[in-house]
């Protein structure tokens, strides 16, 4: 029910939206009573007909190809940012699923301590994982979404970059391209030119 009640706010956000178009939606589940039944009790929801999609594994990776293709996959993993930054990084929607734009049997995950007394039903290490894995896209934008990608994940990018690109400006070194001691010499400068990176931001931010 808490999922549900987050689609809500969410679609609420979403759909004055100019451009942005249908929005996820998560079926609701209705308990019934069977009184002359063996078991009196259970659980209904709408029969999705069509083809059934994982748009988010899990475990909180965004590893899903028929997601990341997808208007209705970018528009989960939009929901589970919204959800992210909504309650400032303490619990996350995941295990996304259904036809089309219509979700069933949603998982949460929350930090350990829980969220305002509710605990998910998936590992908290889920959150550190989309974290890490979310790549922003369209709709992220047009919700106004921040980056989730750090200070750190910047610096090493450019890092690696500065690295390749280097490499390939030294091929005419006396040594033989892609030698290990050629490796080893790029790679020691590299380290050296992202510490003189990460003093410069820090020297910039002190001042």
């Amino acid at each position: 029910m808490l999922a549900l009640e987050y689609a809500k706010l969410y679609a609420a956000e979403a759909e004055p939206l100019e451009g942005f178009g249908e929005v996820p939606e998560i079926i609701p589940i209705f308990l019934i009573h069977r009184p002359a039944n063996n078991i009196p009790y259970a659980t209904v929801e709408e029969e999705l007909v069509g083809e059934f999609v994982k748009y988010s594994v899990k475990d909180g990776k965004e590893v899903n190809f028929l997601r990341r293709d997808s208007e209705a996959g970018q528009k989960c993993c939009t929901f589970q940012h919204w959800v992210y930054e909504k309650t400032n990084g303490n619990l996350l929607v995941t295990d996304l699923q259904g036809v089309g734009m219509k979700l069933t049997d949603v998982g949460i995950a929350t930090l350990a301590k829980g969220y305002k007394g509710f605990k998910g039903n998936c590992s908290f290490s889920f959150i550190e994982q989309f974290r890490a894995l979310h790549q922003c896209n369209e709709y992220c934008e047009m919700l106004g979404l921040k980056s989730l990608r750090t200070t750190h994940q910047k610096l090493r990018k450019a890092s690696v970059d500065w690295y390749w690109r280097r490499k390939s400006s030294l091929c005419l070194h006396p040594q033989p391209c892609g030698s290990a001691a050629m490796e080893t010499s790029i790679y020691l400068g590299c380290q050296v030119q992202v510490l003189h990176s990460i003093a410069y931001v820090y020297t910039c931010w002190v001042s």
